[in-house]
C-alpha cells in the first residue's frame, strides 16, 4: 500500500492547539455516503480508495484524484484533507491554502464515477477541513465549507501567541447556463481553542461549535461589517482603569492620552464620591464603594504618562470588592501579600489533619482519591450555535462536566452527532437545526462509557458505529479497544454482592495490531473498523451477537 502523506508538526507548531488540529489529525476518511468505502492521501498526492470486498478482505487501492499540486515543493504545508459533501461532491483541501470542490458522480459506481475539479482557488495560509454541505436552492447550487487555521498573533504577550481561526466559506453557481462557480460569502471566527466539534446546519443557516473557549465573528458580508466591526471593538477595550488595595488605602491608576498635563486633569474627593475629568471631559464618577479620608486622598501624574490616584481607607481593614459602586470599566489587580493575607484569615476554616473527624457523617472528600475521570476543568467547554445572516450566537449551553468524546454521522443528510459524558455514560446526541425548542434529541447511550475512557491515558482517536452497537478507541500503538452494547447472556448469571439474575451483558474486547507504525487514522462503520498506520489498512471484522 503507498505511504500516507503524514505531515509531522514543525518546531513552530508547538502548542497544544497545533497538536489537537493537526498532530491528531485523522488521515483516514470514511464516506458516509458509501458505508465501507474509505480514503486517504498518498505521498504522491494521490486519493486513494480501498473498498470491502468480503468480511474482512480489502480490495486493491485505487487512484480515484490526483491533486495538480507538488506538494514536496512546500515546507509550511499542512496535511491535504478531504470531505464528503453529498453522494456526488467532495471538498478537498491540498494542505498549501488551496480550496478544490469537484464533482464525483456517483461514487461506488465505476460506470458514472469521475473525478473533476468545479472550483479551484488559493484562499491564504494553509488551512484543513472541518466540514462541508451541499446546499440547493432553486436553481442555484452551493457548497458551504468550514476551513480552520491557527494564525500567529503578535499582540498576544500573555497567551500562546496563536490564535484559532474558522472560516465559513460559501461556493456558488447561480444557474445552471452560467458553468462557473465562485465565492460569494467568506465570514470569519477567533477563538483560542480548536474546537471539539463544528458543523453547518443542513439549510445553511446556522453554525454550531462545542469548543473550550468562545468563538466571535470578527470579519462579516459587507452589509455587516461595519456593525460587527462597532460590535468587536467594545468587546475588546481595555479597562479604563487598574486600581489594587491594601489594608489602609486604594492605588488607581488610568493611563492617559500623550502629551497631557497637569492643567488637563481635574479630580475632585469627597468622602463617599469621586470624580475625574479629562480635557472637559467626564471619564469616571460615581459613589465610592466605602468612605474615604478626601482631605489626605492625593493624585499625581507619573513618568509614564498615567494618573495615580491614592485614596485612604476610613474603614481600615475593609476589603473593597469594586471601587467605584456598579462600574465596570476597571480591573481589580491582587498581589501576592494581599492574597496569603486572605488565606490566612480563613485558616480557621480547614484543617492540616486529612479528616479530623472520621466519624462524622458526612467526611471531607479526600482528592487523592479521585480517579482522572472525575477531574474536570476550572473552566468548562460550551456549545454555541451561531445564526448564518447576524452572525450573533442565538443558543449557548454550557456543558460544564459533560466533556466531549467524539462525533458520528449518523445520517449523512444530518448534521453529525456529538457524544458528550453524562457522569459515567456516554450520551449521543444529534442536533435539529429545524427545531428551535427542542435542538437537541438525545438518541444513544453507552453505559459506563465515559468511566472506561478516562482510564485509557494514551487513547488518540475515539468513534462508534452509526447504528451505536459499539463504540471503540485507539491508542497511538497498536492496541484498539471495542466497547459493545449490553447483549443478552445465554446462560443464568448473578450478580454475586446482590444476588439479583444478570439479564444483559456488555462485553469489552482488545485488539493488538501486528505493526509497531503509529495509527494515522480509525473510522467505525456498523459492521467493521479501519485502522491506518504509515503503511498499512487494518480491517476488523466487529461480530454482531445474534
Amino acid at each position: 500500500m503507498p505511504a500516507v502523506a503524514e505531515v509531522k508538526l514543525r518546531d513552530d507548531q508547538y502548542t497544544l492547539e497545533h497538536m489537537h488540529a493537526f498532530g491528531m489529525y485523522n488521515y483516514l476518511h470514511c464516506d458516509s455516503w458509501y458505508q465501507d468505502s474509505v480514503y486517504y492521501i498518498d505521498n504522491l498526492g494521490r486519493i486513494m480508495n480501498l473498498t470491502v470486498m468480503l468480511d474482512t478482505a480489502l480490495g486493491k487501492p485505487r487512484e480515484v484524484f490526483r491533486l495538480p499540486t507538488d506538494l514536496t515543493a512546500y515546507d509550511n504545508r499542512l496535511c491535504a484533507c478531504i470531505h464528503f459533501t453529498s453522494s456526488t461532491w467532495v471538498t478537498l483541501s491540498d494542505g498549501t491554502g488551496r480550496l478544490y470542490v469537484i464533482g464525483t458522480g456517483e461514487r461506488g459506481n465505476s460506470a458514472s464515477e469521475k473525478w473533476e475539479i468545479m472550483f479551484n482557488e488559493e484562499l491564504g495560509n494553509p488551512f484543513i477541513i472541518i466540514h462541508s454541505i451541499l446546499l440547493l436552492q432553486a436553481e442555484e447550487h452551493s457548497i458551504s465549507t468550514l476551513l480552520l487555521r491557527i494564525e500567529k498573533e503578535e499582540s498576544d504577550m500573555k497567551g500562546s501567541g496563536f490564535y484559532v481561526s474558522l472560516e465559513w466559506v460559501t461556493i456558488s453557481k447561480k444557474n445552471k447556463d452560467n458553468q462557473k462557480y465562485e465565492i460569494i460569502k467568506r465570514d470569519v471566527l477567533h477563538g483560542k481553542s480548536v474546537p471539539n466539534y463544528a458543523a453547518i446546519e443542513p439549510d445553511g443557516n446556522g453554525l454550531m461549535i462545542v469548543s473550550y473557549k468562545s468563538f466571535k465573528f470578527i470579519q462579516a458580508s459587507p452589509d455587516l461589517e461595519e456593525n460587527m466591526n462597532k460590535d468587536m471593538s467594545e468587546e475588546i477595550k481595555e479597562p479604563l482603569y487598574y486600581w489594587q488595595q491594601t489594608e489602609d488605602d486604594l492605588t488607581v491608576t488610568i493611563q492617559l492620552p500623550k502629551d497631557s498635563t497637569k492643567e488637563d486633569i481635574q479630580v475632585w474627593f469627597l468622602p463617599d464620591h469621586i470624580s475625574i475629568v479629562l480635557r472637559d471631559h467626564q471619564i469616571l464618577e460615581g459613589k465610592l464603594y466605602s468612605s474615604v479620608d478626601h482631605e489626605c486622598s492625593t493624585w499625581i501624574i507619573k513618568e509614564n504618562n498615567s494618573l495615580e490616584i491614592s485614596l485612604i481607607k476610613k474603614n481600615e481593614g475593609l476589603t473593597w470588592p469594586e471601587l467605584v459602586v456598579g462600574d465596570k470599566q476597571g480591573e481589580l489587580i491582587k498581589d501576592s501579600a494581599q492574597c496569603a493575607a486572605i488565606a490566612e484569615r480563613l485558616m480557621h476554616l480547614t484543617s492540616e489533619e486529612l479528616n479530623p473527624n472520621p466519624d462524622k457523617e458526612k467526611p471531607p472528600c479526600n482528592a487523592q482519591e479521585l480517579e482522572e475521570c472525575d477531574i474536570f476543568f476550572e473552566e468548562s467547554s460550551s456549545l454555541c450555535r451561531f445564526d448564518a445572516k447576524t452572525l450573533k450566537s442565538t443558543h449557548v449551553v454550557n456543558l460544564g462536566s459533560n466533556q466531549y468524546l467524539f462525533s458520528v454521522t449518523v445520517d449523512p443528510k444530518e448534521m453529525p452527532c456529538f457524544c458528550l459524558r453524562h457522569d459515567v455514560d456516554a450520551l449521543i446526541w444529534q442536533p435539529h437545526s429545524s427545531k428551535q425548542d427542542d435542538m437537541w434529541e438525545h438518541i444513544a447511550t453507552f453505559n459506563a462509557l465515559g468511566y472506561v475512557q478516562a482510564s485509557k491515558r494514551d487513547k488518540k482517536f475515539f468513534a462508534c458505529a452509526p447504528n451505536y452497537s459499539y463504540a471503540a478507541l485507539c491508542e497511538c500503538l497498536r492496541r484498539v479497544f471495542i466497547y459493545r452494547q449490553p447483549a443478552p447472556v445465554p446462560t443464568v448469571l448473578y450478580n454475586r454482592k446482590e444476588g439479583r439474575q444478570v439479564g444483559q451483558v456488555a462485553k469489552q474486547q482488545v485488539a493488538s495490531l501486528e505493526t509497531n507504525d503509529p495509527i494515522l487514522g480509525f473510522q467505525a462503520t456498523n459492521e467493521r473498523l479501519f485502522v491506518l498506520t504509515t503503511k498499512n489498512l487494518f480491517l476488523i471484522k466487529v461480530n454482531s451477537e445474534d
